[in-house]
């Protein structure tokens, strides 16, 4: 049993128990035994924080299944290794060197020092988090739905979005909110910070402790701060714009809104929700070709590392765009902020795109097989959507038939665990190499 196998089958386990619960009569607002499949796709979308799903979450779940899919989202935002470590802390149980080894493959991180501290800060961001954002959210939702139905649609929003899951109640998701100001707000921050990975706000608070104590030059970011904050404000900003350009004259989208505060925030709303939130404010399938594009190319970016979000990840991009640059240049070395990048990183980086441009490719192909009246771009699209662990899509999903919906529920699965992660469970640990080859040129572009 592998450190990537014990990952692997944690979030295989938390998804057959979804499954199983959703089935339960108990969990359906029409009382009747569910669908496994729809179950199965149900459970899994919301393990892998994805919120893809085949039936309308507000009217065809219960009280009871909208709590197990929240529950299901929360063990997949948080991560079966950090619950599970948390819950031996909790008990008083001491982990071995195994787990924390496991813990640091969980996060990517380069050594397994201060585990406990880790998970707790984790746990205590989280809370911190969602539970600001169920105050802010009650402030809108008990004007429209009263208060305990207020408090339930806040509650299950601000865990939602804070996990990147995209699940809504709505059965146009925020649709209705496109104008609401608090909700274009409160959302987005969710999302975002949700996303952004924990570590990186980890590392904020420590800043605002050297500010406060007046102790900021003995304090430096990190190079990872740097490149996702940075990163993630740039997609950010260049994706407002492009969506604004894009969809400004579709009657279908930004321009029947009035005034252009209602299209900038919606244009910013679209573009944080690829992000890999999951979350609309526009109907997605009535977009631009070319808005669906620049929607395809954010969500196969995603978040970032030790984030709740999915996609091949912004230090990704960055250290393949930093690798082209040098290319260019003529340098031998990849450097970020006058940092040089080692090439086990690189090599990294290059097979998390590879392997995930593979997934998409493969599942394309067999969704397009499998379902010939669909149109490309939809299948495209919602592949692309699933495996980033998105939840966006152009209104296809209910219509994929067995064989689709079950190479998007493997899809998902290979997106919240990692492609890597995933190869590495399947074909065993990694040996080094102990035998050097002769080198020969071979011609490449």
């Amino acid at each position: 049993m592998t450190i990537a196998r014990t990952i692997c089958l944690g979030f295989l386990g938390a998804i057959l128990l979804g499954t199983l619960l959703l089935m339960l009569p108990l969990s359906m607002a029409s009382g009747s035994w569910n669908d496994p499949l729809v179950a199965l796709f149900t459970s899994t979308s919301a393990v892998c924080v994805t919120g893809l799903s085949v039936v309308d979450t507000g009217t065809a779940f219960s009280t009871f299944g909208q709590c197990v899919i929240l529950f299901l989202i929360q063990i997949g935002g948080l991560g079966y290794m950090t619950l599970s470590t948390f819950l031996m802390l909790l008990i008083g149980r001491r982990f071995d060197l195994a787990q924390k080894f496991a813990i640091k493959e969980s996060f990517d991180q380069p050594y397994n020092q201060g585990t406990r501290t880790l998970i707790r800060s984790i746990i205590a961001t989280t809370l911190i988090g969602e539970l600001t954002g169920i105050f802010l959210l009650y402030i809108r939702f008990s004007q429209d739905f009263g208060a305990a139905s207020g408090l339930w649609m806040s509650i299950f929003h601000s865990i939602s979005a804070w996990n990147n899951a995209g699940f809504s109640l709505f059965s146009d998701s925020l649709v209705g909110y496109h104008n609401s100001w608090i909700i274009n707000l409160v959302i987005p921050a969710l999302v975002i910070f949700g996303g952004i990975g924990y570590e990186v706000i980890i590392e904020f608070y420590l800043w605002l402790q050297h500010r406060r104590k007046g102790k900021l030059r003995r304090f430096n970011f990190s190079l990872n701060f740097i490149v996702v904050t940075r990163t993630t404000l740039w997609l950010l900003g260049i994706g407002t714009i492009a969506f604004l350009f894009v969809e400004w004259n579709n009657l279908s989208t930004l321009a029947p809104m009035a005034s252009f505060s209602d299209k900038a925030i919606a244009a910013w709303f679209q573009s944080m929700t690829t992000r890999t939130a999951g979350f609309n404010s526009i109907d997605i399938g009535n977009m631009t070709t070319a808005g669906l594009f620049i929607t395809m190319g954010l969500m196969f970016i995603g978040a970032s590392p030790s984030g709740t979000g999915g996609g091949v990840k912004t230090t990704t991009m960055s250290i393949l765009a930093n690798c082209t640059l040098s290319v260019l240049r003529g340098h031998n070395t990849v450097t970020i902020h006058q940092r040089e990048i080692s090439q086990t990183i690189i090599f990294k980086a290059i097979a998390v795109v590879f392997g995930s441009a593979t997934v998409i490719t493969l599942v394309t192909a067999i969704i397009s097989v499998s379902n010939p009246n669909l149109e490309l771009i939809d299948v495209l699209f919602e592949v692309i959507s699933a495996f980033a662990t998105v939840g966006l899509s152009t209104g296809i999903t209910a219509s994929l038939s067995g064989i689709g919906k079950i190479a998007i529920i493997g899809t998902m699965y290979c997106g919240r665990v990692g492609v890597l992660l995933l190869m590495s469970a399947i074909l065993g640990e990694a040996t080094p190499q102990r035998i050097s080859y002769p080198e020969e040129n071979l011609l490449v572009g």
